[in-house]
């Protein structure tokens, strides 16, 4: 996937040629906290962005990433850029919802048709909104990356409509909204950290699971679920957080080099993100996985199913923050 950097920023470092150091760029060394594997997409994103740093500061910055949570999770890292020890984390929006809960509107079931749709409004007016809540949390974030869309694998049947959700044992994450949400379906939604998911599938103890198809390949669940139902049911992005506390002490100068090479980071990884899915789909069908779309009829009663959700957590999420998020994507689709 390391092509997506030399390809990407072909395209996209154009404006940001390498530039001499000036007085307002200091040696820096810029820690990086991942809860994925180097060779997630968002290993192609880093790269990137270091070549970035490197062209515009004329070699002054150094990027120190650190993958698989080799510093702590995700939460524990983002508390650490909160106290400013610690400068960058890459995380999925969804276990930092306790710091800040308008980030909950993410999880909300069914919000996005399309990847086009998640981009136009993480990169518009309502990806800037969020921006500007999470500065009271000592957070600034850079830039909106991809986790991407969730899907539903287990060892009982295809899910091909509501019903086929009774009953089923499906771990989720230690999310109230998606609890709700697969509680709503009708399943035995069970809370689960993520490291327990594939020992718990293996014994029987659960049934199902949903992820990202890169992440349902990356994971192996191929050898101990039997069916991969499109659901299409979350979308969740990546945020490029960095400590407001350390954030502050840069130049406007070394600000802007860090918002702009993470959007160049966020182009490269996007695109590597999307390919690497189509190909990890294909895989895990490769590894005897049975896999299914649902029928526009059949999609439509599930996502009746659950509009309660979206009521029930619009206190929490928000209630204006909801209500601008229905706005801008009914702007985009009409």
């Amino acid at each position: 996937m390391k092509t997506f950097v030399a390809t990407g920023l072909a395209a996209t470092l154009m404006f940001s040629v390498a530039l001499p150091a000036h007085a307002e760029i200091s040696q820096r060394t810029i820690t990086i906290s991942n809860g994925v594997a180097e060779d997630h997409p968002v290993g192609d994103g880093v790269a990137a962005m270091t070549q970035c740093t490197t062209e515009r500061t004329d070699g002054a910055w150094t990027l120190n990433a650190f993958w698989s949570s080799a510093l702590g999770d995700d939460l524990q890292a983002t508390q650490a850029l909160r106290s400013g020890t610690q400068e960058m984390v890459i995380t999925s929006t969804s276990p930092l919802v306790g710091i800040e809960p308008a980030l909950g509107v993410f999880d909300l079931p069914f919000l996005f048709a399309d990847a086009a749709e998640a981009d136009a409004i993480l990169d518009g007016e309502f990806g800037d909104y969020i921006n500007d809540m999470l500065p009271e949390s000592n957070l600034v974030n850079l830039a909106w990356w991809e986790n991407g869309f969730r899907n539903l694998t287990n060892s009982v049947r295809p899910v091909e409509t509501l019903a086929d959700f009774d009953g089923m044992r499906v771990r989720v994450m230690q999310n109230n909204i998606f609890l709700d949400t697969f509680q709503t379906l009708g399943t035995n939604a069970t809370p689960m950290a993520f490291g327990e998911v594939f020992t718990a599938l293996e014994t029987r103890a659960i049934d199902a699971q949903e992820n990202p198809f890169v992440t349902i390949d990356t994971s192996q669940f191929y050898e101990v679920q039997d069916y991969l139902s499109v659901t299409n049911h979350a979308y969740t992005p990546f945020m490029v957080l960095f400590s407001k506390p350390i954030f502050d002490t840069y130049s406007e100068e070394e600000q802007q080099i860090l918002i702009d090479c993470a959007i160049i980071g966020r182009d490269v990884q996007r695109a590597a993100s999307r390919e690497l899915s189509g190909q990890s789909l294909q895989r895990v069908i490769d590894a005897g996985m049975q896999v299914n779309e649902i029928a526009d009829d059949a999609m439509a009663e599930i996502r009746d199913a659950v509009q309660g959700v979206y009521e029930r957590h619009a206190g929490e999420i928000g209630q204006e923050v909801v209500d601008r998020m229905m706005a801008a994507l009914d702007e985009i689709r009409n």
